[in-house]
């Protein structure tokens, strides 16, 4: 590719995988890579989410990376706009600017047989040969759009959650609305109780109830702030805390009998406390095992639906005429706006059918039938390409940055060990199609009995092609650790002769 530039690494976005990515990679001493973003800024889900109420729901100082630690974080359980703002100073105090591409689309990448040969579109290079490539595109990326009769003839602003139309459904312009909400998922329960209380006239279509547990967000205190900021083992010491208490919840959420049941009674006592209404807490109530969906976080949804200021209609949105919205159950509805809180193209990553692998054998191929990985990070058929934030590799319990901040780690060391010592590491990073249906079959079976599986309940955890857990990993952060030190054994020279099949 004569005239492309040339690097040791290209990683595709530049959210928090993307940025521990880089980070990584300079502390394992590579400089030369780049950094591919489609958009005009760094912050992938948050620089896209911009919903009202947005926020996250992994508390601020463990949802934040290991390497560059927070005492500033305003709540419990930091907005969405602060995230953003956290990841953009990352890139402006490491210098990181220089190194992405914004505005610079992956449209394909190839494995030449001993590079990568990267095309892209955009305001970038448009060709460039790396010797590794990385993707950090994240799972939250393409908004899952319902097939919906008659969806396209509304007349209405129409839009998804993650798509938000500030122009449309600005905060002075939802008094009075008649504003249809499609979906009871993790954006949804943040959103509708900003819109109640923008004055908007909400209705909620609600597929299946979610189990929602406290959330006991609030401001945290001046004087911790200021403790964390001059006593670094202090905020060290919080965050230990908080991964501690994450761990701990695995055993509700992969179906421990024992603390399933006590998490079920404490959810049901939130649900009863803040819902007078026998019928309405009835319609909220979910018939599926605690664990077996997302569990969510909230004080102010239910009160929301209890005050009246919100309309649940407690199926789902079967048939759009026009301004008229049909419900499953038969009921009709007037509304001005629709906003689609439907989640996302989990288990189909957009950026697969752009990578094309040995044997000329695309990554969507490869992954017909779900995703699939040694570690949730390395694919056979795919020399020195690393995949984070995809196949089990989110969680149900804790921070999902920890898994994303241990798998750059890994990505990095492998690339550094070829960069800096070529002839001690003369081929690329493989591993072997038997190690993957090892690691897939290892998955399987401890996911067999849990209730992502049993329980009753369709979720974005399984792949619906396959039946397999291909997004949660069903563990603990120290076990996916330990998983990744294991594959750069199986990574080793002694597989690089092996070859690969898939």
């Amino acid at each position: 590719m004569t005239g492309a530039l040339r690097v040791d690494a290209v990683i595709v976005g530049a959210g928090f995988a993307g940025i521990a990515q880089a980070l990584a990679l300079r502390e394992a001493g590579v400089e030369s890579f780049v950094i591919v973003e489609r958009a005009g800024r760094v912050g992938g889900t948050w620089r896209d989410n911009t919903y009202p109420g947005i926020a996250c729901d992994v508390p601020s100082h463990l949802y934040s990376l290991a390497s560059h630690p927070s005492p500033a974080w305003s709540r419990v359980f930091a907005p969405g706009h602060e995230i953003q703002a956290y990841l953009e100073k990352i890139v402006a105090d490491e210098g990181l600017g220089s190194h992405i591409l914004f505005d610079t689309a992956l449209s394909a990448a190839r494995w030449s047989g001993s590079d990568w040969a990267v095309e892209t579109t955009g305001r970038g290079p448009g060709r460039i040969v790396s010797d590794h490539l990385v993707l950090a595109a994240g799972r939250l990326t393409e908004p899952r759009i319902p097939a919906i009769p008659g969806l396209a003839t509304f007349g209405g602003a129409l839009f998804h959650s993650a798509r938000w139309d500030h122009e449309a459904a600005g905060p002075a312009g939802l008094a009075g609305r008649r504003v249809a909400v499609v979906g009871t998922g993790a954006s949804a329960i943040q959103l509708v109780p900003e819109l109640a209380r923008l004055g908007a006239r909400v209705t909620l279509f609600q597929r299946s109830p979610a189990w929602i547990v406290p959330r006991g967000d609030h401001p945290i205190d001046a004087a911790d702030r200021a403790r964390f900021a001059a006593d670094p083992a202090a905020l060290a010491a919080h965050r230990a805390e908080l991964l501690a208490e994450g761990e701990a919840r695995l055993a509700s959420r992969s179906g421990d009998p024992v603390e399933s049941a006590r998490m079920r009674g404490v959810a049901l006592a939130h649900l009863a406390r803040q819902v007078a209404d026998p019928a309405l807490r009835a319609a909220l109530t979910p018939d599926y095992a605690f664990g077996c969906k997302r569990v969510l976080l909230s004080d102010d949804f239910y009160p929301a639906l209890a005050s009246g200021a919100v309309t649940l209609e407690p199926s789902a949105l079967a048939e759009v005429r026009g301004g008229e919205l049909v419900a499953a159950s038969g009921a009709r509805y007037e509304a001005d706006m629709i906003v689609l809180a439907t989640g996302f193209e989990t288990t189909r990553q957009p950026y697969a059918g752009l990578v094309t692998g040995e044997g000329d054998k695309t990554l969507a191929a490869h992954w017909s039938e779900g995703m699939t990985a040694v570690a949730s990070t390395l694919v056979p058929g795919f020399p020195n390409l690393y995949v984070l934030n995809g196949p089990n590799a989110s969680l149900g319990h804790n921070s999902s940055v920890l898994l994303s901040e241990a798998q750059a780690e890994t990505a990095a060391a492998l690339i550094a060990e070829r960069v800096t010592a070529p002839f001690a590491f003369p081929g690329p990073v493989r591993v072997t199609a038997d190690a993957e249906r090892a690691a897939t079959a290892d998955i399987a079976r401890r996911a067999a009995l849990t209730p992502w599986l049993t329980g009753g309940c369709a979720n974005w955890y399984v792949d619906d092609r396959s039946g397999r857990l291909t997004l949660l990993w069903p563990g603990s952060v120290s076990d996916f650790r330990a998983r990744l030190t294991r594959a750069r054994r199986e990574a080793s020279p002694a597989l690089q002769n092996e070859g690969t099949s898939s």
